[in-house]
């Protein structure tokens, strides 16, 4: 790398971006696109996206259109909320059984 770079940084919205539980995982790539994993389904929606301030308009590569907003650095992308990998918040830990309930098998 030269000191005459003068390659933008990318925007800081670029990285990984997962649900809590990880199971869809959506990265937004430098060059604006996305590329979202489901489970084990690799690129299971792959398209384009623009930043307007907080405001991201995506576009699969099959022409459907959604949106999400940044608000304290969660993603809340259409019905979905998604934390940057790595800040997720713990998962909720299973009730305790009720001890006046029956155990049934």
């Amino acid at each position: 790398m030269s000191t005459n770079d003068t390659s933008p940084a990318p925007h800081p919205y670029v990285g990984m971006w997962v649900t809590a539980d990880g199971f869809i995982r959506q990265e937004l790539l430098p060059n604006g696109r996305y590329d979202e994993a489901r489970g084990s389904r690799t690129s299971a929606y792959t398209g384009g996206y623009t930043v307007d301030g907080s405001h991201i308009d995506y576009v699969d590569d099959t022409g459907f259109t959604a949106t999400g907003d940044v608000r304290d650095g969660v993603l809340h992308h259409e019905h979905l909320v998604l934390y940057r990998e790595g800040e997720q918040p713990d998962r909720p830990a299973q009730p305790a059984p009720d001890p006046t309930r029956p155990h049934t098998s």
